[in-house]
């Protein structure tokens, strides 16, 4: 199979880059801290703005307060092997002009430029959760990503890990391709399913971006 694009928009924990073992390290701390425990081991995590999780979980007043403190852990523990690349990230990426490929997380911009920064990844353009009024599975995210790089919503490909992530670049009307890091196949709902970018390649040329499975 053979996807071909104008711009190409990576989701980054989980399809980049994997902090999963700090994600839920921090915010069992942050749920401790708050006495909400219980309540926090119902809430779907993973794909979601903290602003929504926290806001999920917590009265209003005491929101400001306590996303600025889940931010915080989560950006102290990047030093301590908080996060690594997933197999085929940098040389998938290395393959891609900068200006036709954004990363579109909803991480904060600080937390994402830490993680990011970490393994050595400089986005062009970045989406994060400072810069949309609705996270994903809303579509607005990756409709700003296309915006900002002047390319046609129809025109890009979505690389996701999560279902939340999937849905939102359905309903922006982009092609999608899931990667199962932290699903199971039969999970993802995709143009194209593959077990990580290593499994991909990208052929550049004038035209644009062609996009294929390594056999």
């Amino acid at each position: 199979m053979k996807i071909r694009a104008q711009a190409l928009l990576f989701d980054n924990d989980g399809t980049l880059v994997s902090s999963l073992a700090s994600v839920d390290r921090c915010w069992a701390r942050w749920a401790e801290e708050y006495g909400i425990t219980e309540e926090f081991g119902r809430v779907e995590l993973h794909g979601r703005p903290a602003v929504e999780i926290v806001a999920e979980l917590l009265p209003a007043d005491v929101v400001p307060e306590a996303l600025a403190r889940i931010e915080a852990l989560e950006v102290e523990d990047v030093p301590n092997g908080g996060v690594r690349l997933l197999p085929g990230t940098k040389d998938f990426l290395d393959s891609l002009p900068a200006e036709r490929w954004a990363v579109v997380t909803s991480a904060t911009r600080r937390l994402a430029e830490a993680r990011l920064d970490a393994v050595g990844i400089l986005p062009k353009t970045m989406v994060t959760a400072d810069d949309i009024r609705r996270g994903k599975p809303d579509p607005e995210p990756y409709l700003l990503a296309a915006r900002e790089l002047g390319v046609d919503p129809a025109h890009c490909v979505v690389f996701e890990d999560a279902p939340v992530g999937l849905t939102a670049g359905r309903a922006a009307g982009m092609t999608t391709v899931a990667l199962a890091t932290t699903h199971q196949a039969h999970e993802l709902d995709a143009d194209l399913v593959v077990p990580d970018l290593s499994a991909l390649s990208a052929l550049v040329s004038d035209g644009g971006v062609e996009i294929s499975v390594r056999r």
